[in-house]
């Protein structure tokens, strides 16, 4: 009797022994599963807060670059706008300064300039020609005689122009043109002289 019962103890102490053993070993995978979801979690969530940190540093570098660009670009509209209107008061000076030409003792010399291009840009032999009051009686006292020996052509004068100080030639029944007063000649010569200009303004070597 005593030894069937010391046999069922002994055979409930091995149990217990196996099941401790078991018990121990579950915990032991169930801690290294654990630590090793732990270390991917953590794996994951560092390269889930590097790529952040990398795309939020993508976009600052972006906005900063655009930022910039954006300045830049504003810098440089407001500087050649302001060029553009110091360039047009410039311009606008001068157009009021023509007629001070006129009162140059060498403008007996510029007039005949101003026809003898503009009979030559024609290429006619016969023409006429229209002249501010100034200019006009310059042609009168023989520069429109004179040019037509030189020029070996027939050029008369037909009138006084309302506008503009130079003169404006008409040939071939008015089918051919040519405005050379001053004012249209500065038009014609702004584009190219504007560069220049600013230069010069600025005290840049042209």
């Amino acid at each position: 009797m005593n030894t069937q019962v010391e046999d069922i103890e002994m055979l409930e102490r091995a149990i217990l022994t196996e099941a401790r053993d078991q018990s121990e070993q579950i915990k032991a995978e169930a801690k290294t599963k654990v630590e090793a979801i732990r270390a991917r979690a953590q794996e994951r969530a560092e390269a889930e807060s590097k790529a952040i940190l990398d795309r939020a540093k993508q976009d600052a570098e972006r906005l900063r670059g655009q930022a910039v660009a954006t300045a830049q670009l504003k810098a440089r509209s407001l500087h050649l706008s302001h060029r553009e209107q110091l360039l047009d008061r410039v311009f606008k000076t001068v157009r009021e300064k023509l007629p001070e030409i006129q009162k140059r003792s060498d403008y007996d010399q510029i007039a005949a300039l101003l026809l003898r291009e503009a009979l030559q840009q024609l290429r006619v032999k016969k023409a006429e020609v229209r002249a501010d009051q100034a200019t006009q009686a310059i042609l009168e006292k023989g520069l429109l005689d004179e040019l037509s020996k030189e020029l070996n052509g027939q050029f008369t004068g037909t009138g006084v122009v309302e506008e503009g100080i130079g003169v404006i030639v008409d040939a071939a029944d008015g089918r051919l043109h040519y405005d050379n007063t001053l004012e249209t000649r500065l038009e014609r010569l702004e584009g190219t002289l504007r560069a220049a200009v600013y230069k010069v303004l600025t005290g840049e070597k042209p």
